[in-house]
């Protein structure tokens, strides 16, 4: 009986990521602080589901996130890895490391449309 037993944590063939990791974290709570610190975001959540996880950016905390950063938990490209969505759910950028995709993009020429 004993020898079924499996070591699924710490297994380095185990490799199902459920969150973003810290460094991924790090990346993105530094672009929130800068850009809470300039006025332009005032709130954040997380959503966490099956196929991805998302860290939203709320201008205001009534409203729908002004943009989503995305970790897709089960891509089918690489470059479908991690992805940013605007506030109307198009994809604004993709690629497949997240501090490529956040210092790609130029944050201070997205304009909001309302």
């Amino acid at each position: 009986m004993m020898n079924k037993l499996r070591l699924v944590i710490n297994n380095k063939f185990y490799k199902k990521e459920s969150f973003f990791v810290k460094k991924e974290l790090r990346s993105i709570l530094n672009l929130y602080a800068k850009k809470v610190s300039s006025g332009d975001w005032k709130d954040y959540g997380l959503s966490v589901n099956k196929k991805e996880i998302t860290f939203d950016v709320y201008q205001r905390a009534s409203e729908k996130p002004i943009y989503r950063i995305s970790k897709n938990l089960d891509p089918k490209n690489k470059s479908e890895r991690f992805y940013i969505l605007d506030r109307n759910g198009m994809i604004v950028k993709k690629s497949e490391s997240l501090d490529a995709l956040i210092n790609k993009i130029e944050w201070t020429k997205l304009k909001l449309v309302k």
